[in-house]
């Protein structure tokens, strides 16, 4: 079985997947998104990495989406989305993908979806933003449309610090993306949900900071997850057209559960190490025995 992984060099995570892929006779090759080839000779697709037909991959995962131009990122989707049509695998699919990276829709597919989300606010002007930031009740979380892992998310509370914030991204173009903070016990839960299966969960927390991702010293656990938990995370996994998904729940002082993140890369070196799982060997188990390959069938895409 061939694996192409699209990842960056020194990624922990290709090297798992390849060693799991070893294990059980198969390949896992690295590919870089800047050296994708795509486009019509002869009447006929090319979808490459240099002299390799991508269409010939078992399956393409997505392990990273570096920094580009508008141009570049939209062609890798494209890139993606050809070689899915073309009936090959790609975990995730190019457009949950597209919804994963973008909060904003992700926050809007699962408030579509009837799941619970925190109070949001998403605008690109400072005045507005200081609206929103009263509406909010003076206490939010402003985060980065694109980003990972809690880099880049700060709360305000200060109407000066929060002015000068706004004013800043806004210069910087970028979006400016408020939640509600939500008073918790100081830890969130990571459920892992592979398919239409619950690979498990994990409980983080951290001692002196809200942002309890592993990548910023948070503690993990293993957590169990409950029945509405599981139900909670299957159903945001779906609302976002994801395969292979890490949710984010969060409980408030109420003890009401809501949805905070969907990670469409999600990484899952802590939670193999805390749930003592080989979550590489379930994954390509999972790839070769159930995600159906119709390469070799003709499409009308």
């Amino acid at each position: 079985m061939q694996i192409a992984v699209l990842a960056q060099p020194e990624s922990w995570y290709f090297r798992d997947l390849a060693r799991a892929a070893t294990e059980r006779g198969g390949q896992c090759t690295r590919l870089d998104f800047s050296g994708l080839i795509g486009g019509i000779v002869d009447g006929q697709p090319v979808l490459n990495q240099g002299e390799t037909d991508l269409r010939d991959c078992r399956a393409i995962v997505v392990r990273s989406m570096p920094a580009g131009s508008l141009e570049q990122v939209v062609f890798r989707m494209d890139i993606l989305a050809r070689l899915e049509a073309a009936g090959v695998p790609v975990v995730n699919p190019p457009k949950a993908l597209e919804c994963a990276i973008d909060k904003y829709l992700t926050t809007a597919r699962l408030a579509a979806a009837g799941l619970p989300v925190p109070d949001t606010i998403v605008c690109e002007d400072p005045g507005t933003a200081m609206l929103a930031w009263e509406r909010l009740g003076r206490d939010v979380v402003v985060k980065p449309v694109f980003g990972a892992e809690g880099r880049g998310i700060v709360r305000l509370t200060d109407p000066d610090l929060a002015w000068r914030a706004f004013r800043t991204l806004f210069r910087l173009e970028s979006v400016l993306y408020l939640q509600r903070f939500i008073e918790h016990p100081g830890y969130d839960l990571r459920v892992l949900v592979l398919g239409e299966r619950i690979l498990g969960g994990m409980r983080r927390s951290s001692p002196d900071d809200f942002r309890v991702n592993v990548a910023r010293s948070g503690i993990a656990e293993p957590h169990g997850p409950t029945d509405h938990e599981a139900e909670l995370a299957l159903a945001a996994t779906r609302a976002t057209g994801n395969l292979f998904a890490g949710i984010d729940l969060l409980y408030d002082a109420t003890g009401r559960c809501y949805v905070i993140e969907v990670n469409g890369v999600p990484g899952w070196q802590a939670f193999g190490r805390v749930n003592s799982m080989d979550v590489a060997a379930v994954f390509v188990e999972w790839l070769e025995t159930e995600t159906p390959n119709t390469k070799h069938q003709i499409t009308k895409n």
